[in-house]
């Protein structure tokens, strides 16, 4: 009876993590404290969702429908206790790069055209969601490991560039033109803002800015975004700004968004199915990198693919109240926990903050300028230019700093096609991995004075002429089974009198069918040269396939061993009395320096 109470009252906690922290509440000080961050996030998220919403290419109100209960499933189903979902700049940007293609046969700001693209943006956070849910219930999350960190980093410098240039047009208050890359738009706006600038409009969006900037440095408690959100707001209406030329956010649907599918002609689900599955997991991975960092610092389970399931269902929520796809916010989340949110219940006072907002307050936003918008986007997103990584893994790995830089550049000049930028990212990532675990680190060893193996050549070490001793330090599959091969015969090949090889496969993990069919053919080449090939520390992994396939008693069971020592102790055994261990480059006064501390497989 004990089980099954525990296993009906434990179930709810492994489902939905509500149930896990929930009972926290009722600690007043907890409360307080998430009541108090609910409330700071949310004067950062209204202001700033109506930004990226237009970043997206909707209506202004559209980011506070997605503020809204999308925020709260988060919160409810989501592992993390305070990631704070919502809009966010990239993906924003994914879901007008996405959109845009599939809506440029029809009349830019028509009523037919708003309402077929807030459709696809709906279609399209359900897409993204759904494909979050079914790696989260699969547990697929490990999925997102294929989007390296370089490339990640690239893509993200390449959009936050992309995402600060597209607003240039609503600061300086000019047309922006339809072309086929973001480049060329930029460049047409810069032209157009030579000419055509509306200094009240630009006057604004740099007021907005210096605002913003003045209030994160010498008052950085107090919400910069917001106090230039009403500051602008307040000096467009006393101003007249909409009558002199300004464009504003305009009238604001009073209410809560209402359940419903999105109406999209079907032939074009397949043509969101691509941008769904790269939007969800740079989503992903730009809300699990915050949601790690948080749980380090409050040293809180973390589980990634609870997490896909939260946001997938965010997602899927989104898409079925009129909003567009959502994700982990690093801002609002850094907003959350250093405002003290102890649970999930911050981002629930989140949302009905933004509830209020939606029933009460959105006549007060009609005259905010689209100018501010712009300019809380820009300084947003200038936090996300960021070279230094890129410097760093330059100086890891150039061909991992290259792959940032072409990631990045592609991204720059593909855009608004970024989708194909990752993948460039991607597959670069993917092709340099295996070109260079196609020529894994290979030596010569040798002992050196402190009586430990060190790189023969490195160290300038002598070496025997009879016993040979090699390090392969890979896997041991299909793509360097053949360098292996070569580097052995160059070896054995470099030493007319040898009679030992002594292969070190402590580096070895694994073995495929053709590093093993390599194996036996290596062996017989090398017997029938009057060479012994002796196999030392090689691996469980490694060895139990060739114990199977019978690799271990074709090449002799007895020229196995789990320690170099063992290996040399047979060799000189084998070359006779006459000689003279002492003398062989190889040999240590300590039979058991090359400790591993692993269980010797067998001993000769």
């Amino acid at each position: 009876m004990g089980m099954v109470r525990d296993l009906v009252t434990g179930w709810p906690k492994a489902f939905v993590p509500f149930f896990a922290w929930i009972g926290e509440l009722r600690n007043p000080a907890t409360l307080k404290a998430d009541i108090i961050a609910g409330i700071t996030v949310a004067l950062v998220l209204v202001p700033q969702s109506m930004a990226y919403a237009s970043l997206a290419g909707l209506p202004a109100y559209i980011g506070l429908y997605a503020s809204f209960i999308p925020v709260i499933i988060a919160a409810v189903l989501g592992s993390s206790r305070q990631l704070a979902t919502g809009p966010v700049a990239v993906v924003s940007l994914m879901t007008a790069a996405a959109l845009t293609p599939l809506v440029d046969h029809m009349d830019v700001g028509s009523d037919e055209y708003l309402m077929v693209y807030m459709a696809l943006a709906a279609a399209l956070a359900i897409c993204v969601g759904v494909f979050q849910l079914f790696l989260g219930l699969f547990r697929l999350g490990v999925i997102v490991d294929f989007l390296s960190h370089p490339v990640v980093v690239g893509f993200t410098n390449g959009a936050a560039i992309i995402i600060a240039t597209s607003q240039l047009n609503k600061i300086f208050g000019v047309e922006r033109p339809h072309a086929e890359h973001s480049y060329q738009q930029v460049w047409a706006v810069i032209m157009n803002a030579i000419q055509d600038t509306h200094f009240l409009t630009l006057l604004m969006g740099l007021v907005a800015i210096v605002i913003m900037v003045l209030i994160r440095k010498f008052a950085p408690k107090v919400p910069s975004v917001l106090t230039a959100v009403v500051i602008t707001t307040l000096a467009s209406y006393l101003l007249g700004y909409q009558a002199r030329g300004g464009q504003v956010v305009g009238e604001i649907p009073v209410g809560l968004p209402a359940m419903s599918l999105p109406t999209v002609d079907v032939t074009l689900i397949g043509d969101l199915l691509m941008p769904a599955i790269l939007i969800s997991l740079i989503g992903f991975m730009e809300a699990i990198s915050i949601a790690k960092a948080m749980a380090a610092q409050t040293r809180q389970r973390l589980d990634a693919n609870q997490e896909l399931v939260g946001q997938g269902v965010s997602n899927i929520t989104a898409g079925l109240f009129g909003a567009y796809p959502v994700s982990g916010s690093f801002s609002r989340s850094a907003v959350n926990i250093s405002a003290g949110a102890v649970t999930g219940f911050s981002s629930l006072v989140t949302g009905a903050v933004v509830a209020v907002t939606l029933l009460f307050l959105t006549p007060l936003l009609y005259h905010l300028p689209q100018a501010t918008l712009a300019a809380v986007i820009m300084m947003a997103v200038a936090n996300l230019v960021k070279i230094e990584p890129i410097k760093h893994a330059m100086k890891v790995e150039p061909h991992d700093g290259w792959v940032a830089i072409i990631t990045f550049g592609m991204t720059l000049v593909l855009a608004p096609h970024v989708e194909f930028a990752i993948m460039v990212g991607v597959a670069l990532s993917l092709g340099l991995y295996i070109f260079r675990s196609m020529r894994p680190n290979f030596t010569t060893l040798s002992r050196h004075p402190d009586g430990t193996w060190r790189d023969a050549k490195r160290y300038n070490l002598p070496t025997s002429d009879q016993i040979a001793l090699v390090r392969f330090d890979g896997s041991l599959y299909f793509a360097d089974a053949g360098y292996f091969e070569t580097k052995i015969l160059r070896a054995v090949a470099e030493k007319l009198e040898l009679k030992f090889l002594i292969i070190d496969a402590e580096g070895i993990n694994q073995i495929d069918a053709t590093g093993e069919a390599m194996l036996s053919q290596l062996s017989d080449s090398l017997r029938n040269s009057g060479v012994e090939m002796l196999i030392a520390r090689m691996k469980h992994t490694s060895f139990e396939p060739l114990e199977r396939t019978g690799l271990v008693e074709r090449i002799g069971r007895e020229h196995f061993f789990s320690r170099i020592q063992y290996a040399l102790e047979y060799a000189w055994n084998e070359l006779g009395p006459d000689f003279d261990r002492q003398a062989c480059p190889l040999y240590t006064s300590d039979p058991y320096m090359d400790r591993e501390h692993v269980v010797p497989r067998q001993q000769a």
